[in-house]
């Protein structure tokens, strides 16, 4: 098991927080009650989300214009004002 970039409840963001994705994932996975997998083009680079949830495994579900996904906190960024 390899270990967590972030600490337990240390994560860079918080609810409520606007990001941007830091680079194009393989894919996306919608935060549903059942999950799936989505083609990356439905989030543009510089779009900006907003975080909804905190998720177990440093996972934060993002609103995003075409939808809500999971991402790891390792692949966001602070959104640009």
């Amino acid at each position: 098991m390899e270990p967590l970039p972030f600490a337990v409840g240390q994560l860079p963001f918080a609810v409520g927080d606007a990001v941007q994705l830091k680079g194009r994932p393989n894919y996306l996975k919608t935060a549903d009650p059942m999950p799936m997998l989505r083609p990356p083009d439905l989030v543009d680079s510089d779009e900006q989300g907003q975080v909804l949830a905190i998720k177990a495994r440093n996972q934060l579900a993002v609103r995003f214009r075409r939808g809500t996904f999971l991402l790891e906190a390792d692949q966001l960024q602070a959104a640009a004002p």
